[in-house]
């Protein structure tokens, strides 16, 4: 069983969990960052899932570059089914920049008239989850929205560092942007979407697109972004934020996985971390969402803020008590039902759509 595969869990928060620095267990990795303490930090409606998600860390093993290719523990499989009524397509499209062609799922395409679209990235902190799996997901987010989704998927870490996957999505985009017609897409509607370190792809793939000027842009949905490799490594934040669904330890491996190099140093890569990019004005407008006990709090506020200072039009939505991938494993109660409706009329709005109130 590959990565990918390994990674084809309900919600973000379970697949972040399921990662360690390799040999560390996750039980271990628990008591050190004290999950009772985080408990209490944690929305009341929240903690059932949030000590689902605790629990399914602590009857973990060791993990290591072997371990994460087994199966996941029994019932952790909860992938969205695919709606018959949405047309799915598996494409393989040119790469880019010279690189191996890439597959993509082409969602709702077809339909007569020009709607708008969203090239998606998956989550999995770089390493882990696979555009497949969000199939389903995706489908009813089309729907919803009557727009064309592509979900990319990108070659995954560390077999490959930043600049590959970049180039990637990159060529996604360029294959939406260039088919647009046949898809029934508004090239003047096109956004970038993805949660965790795919809302990093989709704030790099935007940043990759205004340098290039090839593909316009009209707004970037950044859920939960993973956007600083110095979050967990030489940046630490308080015991009780990013204990539940992502932490430190799984985002520093992330990050080096992702950089080929340590992460939190002066060699870092500018081009690989949305953070360290000094000039962000011409970015398109964005929404970024995040939890308020989530591990990128504070790299997300200070990215909507420094957006801001840009010029570019953002909105930030913190949910007070909400731990990483909160909306997925808690879907259906009050709070991550109020983050998808912010979520999605932001995208409505993106897209001249009438609001849902």
């Amino acid at each position: 069983m590959n990565r990918r595969e390994f990674a084809k869990l309900g919600g973000v928060a379970l697949a972040g969990t399921m990662l360690a620095t390799p040999g560390l267990s996750l039980a271990a990795e628990t008591a050190k960052t004290d999950p009772a303490l985080a408990l209490k930090y944690v929305a009341p409606e929240l903690r059932p899932a949030a000590q689902s998600v605790l629990d399914m860390m602590a009857s973990m093993p060791p993990f290591d570059a072997e371990t994460i290719r087994q199966p996941p523990p029994e019932g952790a499989q909860i992938i969205a089914p695919r709606l018959p009524d949405i047309a799915v397509e598996e494409l393989s499209v040119p790469g880019s920049n010279g690189e191996p062609d890439v597959t993509v799922f082409v969602i709702n395409a077809g339909k007569k008239g020009s709607r708008p679209a969203i090239l998606h990235t998956h989550g999995g902190g770089f390493i882990l989850g696979s555009a497949e799996s969000e199939v389903g997901r995706l489908q009813a987010l089309a729907k919803d929205l009557d727009c064309v989704i592509v979900s990319v998927e990108y070659r995954l870490s560390p077999e490959v560092t930043y600049a590959q996957s970049i180039e990637d999505n990159y060529a996604g985009l360029t294959y939406l942007y260039r088919n647009a017609e046949k898809l029934g897409v508004d090239t003047t509607r096109i956004a970038v979407m993805g949660e965790s370190a795919g809302g990093g792809h989709a704030a790099l793939l935007a940043l990759t697109a205004h340098d290039r000027a090839e593909v316009p842009i009209c707004f970037q949905s950044l859920i939960y972004p993973m956007l600083d490799d110095r979050t967990g490594s030489t940046r630490q934040l308080p015991p009780y934020i990013g204990v539940i669904g992502w932490d430190a330890r799984a985002n520093k491996f992330g990050w080096e996985s992702f950089l080929g190099c340590e992460p939190g140093g002066a060699n870092v890569p500018i081009a690989a971390v949305p953070a360290r990019r000094e000039d962000l004005s011409g970015l398109p407008p964005a929404f970024i969402g995040v939890g308020g006990v989530d591990l990128f709090i504070d790299e997300d506020i200070e990215y909507a803020r420094r957006l801001t200072d840009a010029g570019v039009p953002t909105e930030l939505f913190v949910t007070p008590g909400a731990f990483h991938g909160f909306d997925q494993v808690a879907a259906g109660t009050s709070l991550a039902d109020q983050f998808t409706k912010v979520k999605m009329n932001a995208l409505r709005r993106a897209f001249g759509q009438p609001m849902v109130i």
